[in-house]
């Protein structure tokens, strides 16, 4: 497991914080999402062999969000 923290563009509530969350939380191989309005970012645990950083950016934007820069 990695530590992998992204930036979400976008979000402008608590909902929106939510519904990345919720998003993030259902894929596999991601654990432990933590998302943050403020800072607009989103930190999680990810098992590299059941996801990958592109596979996240593009259920961020398929929820209606931006999928930054990541930092692992």
């Amino acid at each position: 497991m990695e530590v992998l923290e992204i930036a979400v563009g976008g979000m402008s509530c608590e909902g929106c914080v939510k519904s990345v969350t919720k998003v993030l939380s259902g894929m596999p191989g991601v654990s432990e999402v933590s998302v943050s309005l403020a800072p607009a970012r989103a930190r999680m645990r990810l098992d590299p062999g059941l996801s990958n950083v592109a596979a996240i950016k593009a259920a961020i934007q398929g929820a209606g969000f931006e999928a930054g820069d990541a930092v692992q």
